[in-house]
């Protein structure tokens, strides 16, 4: 049995297809936040506030980070930036962990061993 007829292939397919669309909706709403905060959006507008409500759990932990840069009622939030960073390698390295998971032929395994040697 080869690796692309595996029994493992289409569960760990969806597993990554999962992580990424979770992934994508989390950036862009982080990118939201972001372009609002420059923008200087009213945050008691009711757009605003649902995207500050909805991506502050996501944003608390990289916000003392950095520093705020103000200008004229805009902010540029470095750390929102930051944050999408982190998340975008914790995904890739989910994605990673999946398809380590992934049956491959012995043959397979052997080219990618030497590979990895060079």
């Amino acid at each position: 049995m080869d690796s692309f007829t595996s029994p493992t292939t289409k569960p760990l397919y969806r597993g990554t297809q999962i992580v990424w669309y979770v992934l994508g909706v989390l950036e862009a709403l982080l990118a939201f936040r972001f372009i609002l905060k420059l923008l200087g959006a009213n945050p008691d507008a009711g757009f605003s506030s649902f995207i500050y409500g909805t991506t502050y759990i996501f944003a608390a932990p990289f916000l003392n980070v950095f520093r705020m840069t103000r200008v004229q009622g805009s902010v540029v939030e470095w750390t929102t930036l930051l944050a999408m960073l982190v998340y975008f390698l914790i995904a890739f390295g989910i994605i990673k962990l999946f398809l380590m998971g992934k049956t491959v032929s012995t043959p397979e395994a052997a080219v990618k061993l030497s590979e990895q040697e060079k």
